[in-house]
């Protein structure tokens, strides 16, 4: 417990008190989650709709879920009752299933748009002009029960941290163009997520209200681990 509450007030000292900390828990045991938990902290990312919702279940549920992998269609419906925020959005048919879940437990969901930042083949995500037709078409303003409230992205996997920043001053970019053009006068448009443990400095520097550390609080990832807590606690 001392080594994960030493790691979160060290990231807080370093973090703008407007910065929207994740603790990407993703492969993380219940018990780490609760560690953190009991110093204060509420705000966790999982990348694994099943293993969030094992993990919702036994959890105190003030805890605030954030969605931050890809999400296939047919596993909104193990979220959509608690999540609060789908980071992942990467087509208007993951959308239309997330409105239909948010009408059956009678919610809005906010979401962010997922934009492929990196441009790398192996990362999910839209484009700018993808983004736009979503947001032109009928069927996207037929969704009553969803709220886009921003973007993510996730920057290439690089040592360059001039690559970086250049990918996250696009973000900030795309951002701040949907805003003028679709969300001018909605306030809850206002988060830019991206950033982690490797480079979350500079995603703050170029803009970033919402940071998503893992491995700098809980440490490195064990999935053997994880899969044996997942499976006891399930029983």
């Amino acid at each position: 417990m001392c080594l994960i509450k030493q790691n979160i007030e060290q990231i807080r000292k370093l973090l703008p008190s407007d910065i929207t900390l994740i603790a990407v828990s993703k492969t993380k045991p219940t018990d780490d989650i609760m560690q953190a938990y009991q110093v204060g902290h509420r705000i966790f990312g999982e990348n694994k709709a099943q293993e969030m919702k094992v993990k919702q279940a036994i959890l105190p549920k003030d805890i605030e879920w954030h969605f931050i992998g890809h999400l296939q269609d047919n596993k909104v419906k193990y979220i959509a009752e608690y999540v609060t925020m789908i980071h992942s959005v990467d087509s208007l048919k993951l959308l239309s299933s997330i409105n239909k879940y948010a009408i059956k437990y009678s919610r809005t969901i906010d979401c962010l748009f997922e934009i492929n930042i990196s441009n790398e083949d192996s990362k999910f995500g839209l484009s700018e002009d993808e983004v736009e037709q979503i947001l032109q078409s009928e069927e996207y303003k037929s969704l009553a029960n969803i709220r886009i409230c921003g973007v993510m992205g996730i920057g290439s996997i690089t040592d360059d941290r001039e690559q970086t920043r250049k990918e996250f001053k696009n973000l900030k970019n795309i951002f701040d163009n949907l805003k003028q053009q679709y969300f001018i006068d909605k306030d809850y448009f206002k988060e830019i997520s991206m950033g982690m443990t490797g480079d979350w400095d500079i995603a703050v520097e170029e803009g970033a209200t919402m940071v998503r550390i893992g491995s700098k609080i809980f440490g490195k990832r064990n999935v053997s681990k994880i899969i044996a807590n997942v499976i006891l606690d399930s029983i």
